[in-house]
């Protein structure tokens, strides 16, 4: 797993980068800022529902981190959760795994 954990870290590192990339690029094209992003996101039933995918999966990797962070007395788990909600999912989930795969001393 050691070999593994650090794909976790390039992959909450690429998470945080590559969706950062596209939102800024918009905020700059449109020069909306962040409101004309969130409006952006409700455009039509495709963006919309893919907006309340990523809310459920960012719920529910919130209940992981916090029971298992509680269980394991593992606080330093929990900068999983403002990693997804202020970048995304796809950097606080392999982010999550890479803190939570550490070896144990």
């Amino acid at each position: 797993m050691e070999r593994f954990r650090f794909v976790f870290l390039a992959l909450a590192v690429w998470g945080a980068i590559h969706p950062m990339y596209y939102f800024l690029g918009y905020m700059r094209e449109t020069g909306t800022g962040l409101s004309g992003l969130i409006d952006a996101w409700y455009v039509n039933a495709s963006t919309t529902g893919l907006v309340w995918d990523l809310t459920i999966a960012a719920i529910a990797l919130t209940v992981w981190v916090l029971v298992e962070c509680i269980a394991r007395r593992m606080w330093l788990g929990l900068i999983a959760i403002p990693a997804t909600y202020c970048i995304g999912v796809s950097c606080g989930l392999p982010l999550y795994i890479f803190l939570r795969s550490r070896p144990k001393t």
